[in-house]
């Protein structure tokens, strides 16, 4: 399924969120760096803006700027070896927000910071549609003994409208889209439930035929000491899910059953994406040593409806 491993960077502060740019460089956002960057083909980072708090996910809009997920910000600790690992948010931690990067001058603005109902408390991982309108999560955030829920959220990429469309959702993680753009995959963490919604419009939950009250279905879930992270699918309808905890990619069928498991040297492995002339190069964010790996894939990455 995937080819041998190469590194094509390290040195970031908790990479997330990539997205392969056509002209063979890779956005990154630095989870506890608190920006975006650009990681060009030979290795090499130029910083594209300086966004606070905690950038999370990232995805390329209609108008062509980068809609990144700001999860307001964590703290970290760091081990030996210049390891890092993420840790709950201070108290005063402001909420999250949905920002908009302009990459040919790094300038960005706040375009949501919270729904009718809530303000966002960390906004994680973002998927645009074809209509142009794009889902994203909502993590939740901890608090010692106490946990404040997550959502699922739909919006407008010009700021018109945004709607909570599934709520509570415990610690909602990756987002992605089947290659008919019907289905919504989820990545719950701590569950370690892939789960699935059937879509009936853009924005618009079918629960017909749903295994749960909120619409959702699950596709799998990742074995023992695995979590889910964020995701990304294949031109296959594959589902590739980044796994913490184990350290691997986790690839699920569509129709369920046991993931296939590819093995990462990062037990803190965040996120997936696919590029290359030919959509059949992997990038995977390793979140602890700070890495982007490279390794070939065995079918195209699905063409994201904007990158």
């Amino acid at each position: 399924m995937a080819g041998k491993l190469e590194f094509l960077t390290s040195g970031l502060m908790m990479p997330e969120g990539p997205i392969a740019m056509p002209d063979g460089s890779v956005l990154v956002v630095e989870v506890l760096g608190r920006r975006l960057t650009r990681v060009a083909a030979d290795g090499s980072r130029t910083i594209v803006a300086e966004l606070g708090g905690g950038p999370n996910g990232a995805a390329i809009g209609p108008d062509g700027r980068c809609y990144v997920c700001n999860n307001g910000g964590f703290d970290h600790v760091e081990l030996e070896g210049s390891v890092l690992l993420p840790h709950e948010a201070p108290h005063d931690t402001p909420p999250g927000s949905i920002q908009v990067v302009d990459l040919e001058t790094g300038d960005f603005e706040t375009l949501y910071a919270h729904s009718e109902e809530t303000p966002f408390w960390g906004p994680n991982d973002i998927v645009f549609d074809a209509a142009g309108g794009f889902w994203f999560t909502d993590f939740g955030r901890d608090r010692g003994r106490a946990r404040m829920r997550g959502a699922i959220y739909y919006a407008q990429a010009d700021g018109s409208a945004i709607r909570e469309v599934v709520s509570p959702v415990d610690a909602p993680n990756g987002i992605g889209l089947s290659p008919d753009g019907g289905t919504l995959y989820v990545a719950a963490t701590y569950e370690a439930h892939l789960l699935s919604f059937r879509l009936s419009a853009p924005g618009m939950i079918d629960p017909a035929g749903a295994m749960m009250p909120n619409g959702a279905s699950i596709v799998g879930r990742a074995g023992p000491g695995q979590y889910l992270d964020s995701l990304a699918v294949d031109g296959a309808g594959r589902i590739c899910v980044a796994s913490p905890g184990g350290g691997a990619i986790l690839v699920f069928l569509p129709e369920g059953g046991s993931p296939d498991v590819i093995a990462m040297p990062d037990f803190l492995t965040t996120n997936i994406c696919f590029g290359g002339p030919d959509l059949k190069t992997a990038y995977v964010t390793l979140g602890s040593t700070g890495r982007v790996a490279v390794l070939n894939w065995d079918v195209p990455g699905l063409e994201l409806a904007y990158a």
